[in-house]
Formats: structure tokens, sequence, C-alpha cells
């Protein structure tokens, strides 16, 4: 079975985001996007989600790096789910973390046919444990 597409789209994101291209970045959100910055802060559009991604960057001290293992993509009218292994690494304060999410992704496609994220979620169903709604 082929690869869906979208994981070609969402691995050239994350090399967006290990080179810190925010430029490079921005294409593949919607102008209405939104980015879960950490369960009860959330991001919306391009320029706040610009602005979350410095501040992310800055706060891992320019070392993050993140990549997909498995994927699992639900495509529906010209919309599609994918759930996602998320991997993360760095360091933070000196100390070296690898963090591993299922992370929750949600494309749309343009009407050219591009797929465009509107919403990113790396921390996927764990927000439910955030949020006492478990």
């Amino acid at each position: 079975m082929p690869e869906h597409e979208l994981r070609s789209v969402i691995e050239a994101a994350d090399h967006a985001i290990n080179c810190e291209n925010l430029d490079a970045l921005m294409e593949f959100y919607a102008e209405d996007a939104t980015l879960v910055v950490q369960p009860g802060m959330h991001a919306t559009g391009k320029q706040k989600i610009r602005e979350a991604f410095a501040a992310i960057f800055d706060y891992f001290g320019h070392s993050l790096a993140v990549r997909q293992g498995g994927m699992v993509f639900v495509e529906g009218s010209g919309t599609a789910l994918v759930l996602a292994r998320t991997l993360l690494n760095g360091t933070k304060d000196g100390q070296s973390f690898d963090i591993e999410r299922h992370a929750t992704y949600v494309f749309k496609q343009d009407t050219q046919g591009r797929w465009l994220c509107t919403i990113d979620n790396s921390y996927g169903t764990d927000l439910l444990a955030h949020t006492g709604a478990v």
C-alpha cells in the first residue's frame, strides 16, 4: 500500500521545525489554524503560531528536534485526521530529553489540493487528563 501523501508533508514540516525555518513552517498551516502549545494554551492564526514556535525554540535552547514514527491517516471530504507517534528530543536546562507523544493532527485540502494543517495537537488525547475529562 503506498504511503499517504501527508506523510511527506508532515516530514517537511518537521524539517522546517528542526531547522527553525519559521517562514517555511508557516506554509504548512491554514490561516486560521490552531496549535496546542501546551495543555490549556493554544495559538490560533499563523502569526500567533509563528510567535509560539519562536518561544518554543527559545525555551528549548534551540535544541529541539522532532520526527514522526508510525502514522495512521483517516481521510474524508477533503479533511484528514492524522494519528502519529511523535518523537521529540533536545536539551532543557542542560539536561537532554527524549519524549514520545501520540499526536493528533487535522489537515484540510485547499482549492489547489494542498494539505494545510488546521489543528496541530502534539499532545493528542493526553489533553483529556489535563482537563479532568478522564
